[in-house]
């Protein structure tokens, strides 16, 4: 997914959405900073909480309620028009394939930026389901966002792996690769890479979805030693 092409659609249609109560401009200055306050917190309380309580100060506690509405019904019908700007990426869907055949558990870790029914719709527009994947990371349950090592330590928490049985696979260096200062190993894909400075790209592994493709292709399927128990149970972060 381009993440700007994508941005600049989201942006339009929920400022559509929702002019006939504000302004386009203004919402989208109020969301952005609610957005800044989800990413800086380090508390322990759903990123969820954290936007609400932002975005309450900005148009009043008393008309919350009537924006907590429209933003559900946004994401039911106008954010749908934001289907186009999602890829269609061959090899990470075999990819996927491969690794439940191969008896990997795949999550979804993807920045727990938006509700849980956005994601969802992401999710069946690449091609998946959501039942393709044992953990699916939201606002309404995450208490943390990338570029946070806590974000990547709740994840493990939620899922029961360690570290070292996990990888995190990610077109973002700042956001994804932050992950390996836990112990987790990396594979960043250089398709539509984003990355902000000029600073070393340190992960395990590097390379295009074919590049992953292929070495998805060369995983040992562990189905056969599935007898010596979780220990050997990897899972695939994406």
């Amino acid at each position: 997914m381009d993440i700007d092409e994508f941005a600049q659609h989201y942006f339009y249609e929920i400022g559509r959405a929702f002019m006939d109560i504000i302004d386009p401009k203004t919402l989208i200055g109020y969301i952005w900073s609610a957005t800044r306050d989800m990413i800086n917190n380090v508390e322990r309380r759903t990123n969820e909480v954290i936007f609400m309580e932002s975005f309450a100060k900005a148009v009043g506690e008393d008309k919350l309620e009537l924006y907590k509405k429209r933003f559900d019904m946004f994401y039911d019908t106008d954010y749908l028009k934001t289907k186009k700007c999602i890829g269609h990426s061959p090899y990470i869907r075999e990819s996927v394939y491969i690794l439940k055949e191969k008896g990997y558990r795949l999550a979804i870790a993807t920045n727990p930026l938006f509700p849980k029914k956005a994601i969802l719709h992401r999710i069946k527009w690449a091609g998946f389901e959501p039942e393709d994947f044992i953990y699916i990371s939201c606002y309404e349950q995450n208490c943390y966002c990338k570029p946070h090592k806590e974000f990547y330590e709740e994840v493990l928490q939620d899922i029961g792996k360690k570290p070292e049985e996990c990888i995190m696979v990610g077109n973002d260096v700042q956001e994804d690769l932050v992950a390996g200062c836990l112990g987790i190993k990396t594979f960043l894909i250089t398709d539509y890479l984003i990355h902000r400075t000029d600073e070393p790209i340190k992960c395990t592994y590097k390379g295009s979805y074919k590049d992953f493709y292929e070495f998805v292709v060369k995983l040992p399927s562990l189905w056969p030693n599935a007898d010596a128990g979780n220990d050997r149970e990897n899972l695939s972060v994406g």
